[in-house]
């Protein structure tokens, strides 16, 4: 059993090589996460020349592509918002739902190129939608196996939970191209469409852009995390430690 490996009350794993491992990607996900609500704040205060609210611009994209069925309704929190493909529907947050800034058009634009995706079948998105059920299996249930698995000396449950987490790892790697596919489709859909004036456009890169940091940062923090699994049941790198 490696040395220093230690599981404590609340399921954490306290080793030094998973925190010097990890430090970047947890740096970088902080980081993202700042610059993500710094630049909606930012432009959230930006009113858009047409004055549109962020529901008028995913409605009028939506219905530009044909997809009058979907539907486009607000949902509570602060920067909830997503697509749903289950019943096809837009969810957005109150700023964006309401919202007549150029952050408010640059989600609900971004969140409706997900809807564009689905009806298209973008196949990314399938595979990532096809991945959820799976993906929350192996969040949960694989670290658990680690864990016991570790505790126990026990190497083949936890490599059965390294499996199940690889798929959570394979999920945060599909999100990318998703999400990067999603900001292109808004920027060039919201220009194309007329809803955002030619000055605008560098404001809502801008926000899209540092959103898309999180998928990143999240991409590489579950990929360290794999790799310090593998590294610590002896896969990668040699033998175990005893």
């Amino acid at each position: 059993m490696p040395r220093r490996f230690e599981i404590i009350g609340n399921g954490a794993m306290l080793d030094p090589l998973y925190f010097a491992m990890l430090a970047p990607a947890m740096l970088l996900s902080l980081w993202a996460t700042f610059a993500t609500k710094r630049r909606f704040a930012q432009f959230a205060e930006v009113p858009n020349a047409r004055g549109m609210t962020g529901a008028d611009a995913a409605r009028a994209i939506l219905d530009r592509a044909g997809l009058h069925h979907v539907r486009v309704e607000p949902h509570d929190g602060w920067l909830t918002d997503h697509y749903d493909p289950r019943d096809r529907t837009v969810r957005l947050s109150p700023d964006v739902y309401h919202g007549r800034s150029i952050s408010a058009l640059a989600v609900a634009a971004h969140e409706t190129g997900h809807a564009l995706q689905h009806a298209k079948r973008y196949w990314p998105l399938e595979v990532r939608t096809l991945a959820v059920p799976v993906a929350s299996l192996g969040s949960n249930l694989g670290f658990i196996l680690i864990a016991v698995g570790m505790l126990l000396s026990m190497a083949g449950l936890s490599l059965l939970g390294v499996i199940l987490f690889s798929a959570t790892v394979l999920f945060q790697l599909i999100t990318l191209p998703v999400e990067f596919d999603a900001s292109e489709r808004a920027k060039k859909l919201l220009f194309d469409h007329g809803i955002i004036v030619p000055s605008e456009q560098a404001g809502v890169a801008k926000v899209l852009s540092a959103a898309a940091m999180t998928y990143v940062a999240a991409a590489i923090t579950s990929v360290l995390t794999l790799l310090y699994f593998l590294i610590r049941l002896g896969v990668l790198g040699g033998r175990r430690e005893e």
